[in-house]
């Protein structure tokens, strides 16, 4: 089964075929990141305009690398939520239109199990129950994978999520955006207890995360330095940072991960490229011995790759969609 698939959730724009959910026939992605950089962060205005113009000529393109004819699509999979609304409805319209003059099938897929799926992709003997710890720069979730699409949320950021934070300290200290990269190289060679940053506890809700006072700390620190004259040590503040964010993940990964007693644990979405907390994920399993899963660092970050991967497996459990289908700033991912 061969599935056209498209992403266009925040500011990549990704259309991909996948044939029987496993196997990648091509992945063409348009980056806008140079575009947003100038603002220090995405404008959805910006990144609708650009989706628009990029998306006919991917899906070409995808076609094209795969080695296949728009006769040989059996279906089309889209992202459908969550993310930037303006966005993500110019691929589910794009999507539409190409189901409808196809005559297949049309596939709703959340951003987050696609984000889940790329594991798939990686490690092709995974197969649910497993836990997956989701963390990017729009969500930070604890996931309970019970079967391909039947999912429950255990915990999550109360405000804002892990990837944003590595943005907008990356921001202030002038090193690029998306703040991820260049805050991980940034780290290397730091010493990562030589800034002292907080950890955040959620009373009644051990599973739940907060990183809003952590994103503050940390540019009270930069900014105290600055008004000082003061010299931070960068790469021990990057490290001391990632180290912080780390501190709030791993844990409660593995906490969560014990109570469900699966023995498998991945993770997904942009911030698991990071190697602090990979390490410290690989670390943590070791002691407990538990199989970790991360996806190779090209499927971190937003593709359509995973969105063909995850809407196989939702169309073999029979969740396709008409016309009708809309968009979603927000959606538990435990909904289909």
């Amino acid at each position: 089964m061969n599935i056209l698939a498209v992403e266009s959730s925040c500011d990549e724009t990704a259309v991909a075929v996948v044939r029987d959910g496993r196997t990648v026939l091509s992945d063409a992605i348009a980056s806008q990141v140079d575009m947003h950089t100038i603002y220090g962060g995405v404008v959805p205005e910006i990144a609708s305009r650009k989706h628009l113009g990029a998306i006919y000529g991917l899906a070409d393109q995808a076609l094209i690398q795969a080695g296949v004819t728009r006769q040989d699509i059996d279906a089309v999979a889209c992202t459908y939520a969550p993310g930037l609304i303006g966005a993500v409805l110019v691929g589910v319209n794009f999507a539409k239109s190409v189901a409808y003059g196809l005559n297949v099938p049309l596939i709703p897929v959340h951003h987050i199990r696609g984000h889940i799926a790329a594991n798939y992709l990686t490690h092709p003997d995974l197969e649910p129950p497993f836990l997956c710890l989701c963390v990017s720069g729009g969500n930070t979730l604890i996931v309970d994978v019970r079967d391909y699409t039947h999912m429950e949320l255990l915990g999550a950021t109360r405000d804002d999520a892990a990837g944003e934070c590595f943005d907008k300290v990356a921001r202030v200290l002038g090193i690029g955006y998306p703040g991820g990269g260049p805050m991980d190289r940034l780290s290397q060679g730091g010493d990562p207890k030589k800034y002292h940053l907080p950890r955040s506890k959620v009373d009644g809700a051990p599973l739940d995360m907060s990183f809003s006072g952590l994103k503050t700390a940390a540019l009270n620190l930069i900014h105290n330095a600055q008004q000082k004259g003061e010299e931070l040590d960068l790469p021990s503040f990057a490290a001391s940072f990632a180290q912080a964010v780390s501190d709030e993940l791993v844990p409660r990964t593995m906490a969560a991960a014990q109570s469900l007693g699966y023995g498998k644990i991945a993770a997904a979405g942009g911030v698991a490229a990071n190697s602090t907390i990979r390490a410290q994920l690989e670390r943590a399993c070791r002691a407990s011995g538990d199989t970790l899963y991360l996806p190779k660092l090209s499927l971190c970050g937003d593709n359509g790759a995973m969105i063909g991967c995850q809407g196989y497996y939702e169309y073999l459990a029979g969740h396709t969609a008409g016309m009708e289908l809309n968009g979603y700033a927000n959606k538990n991912v435990g909904v289909g």
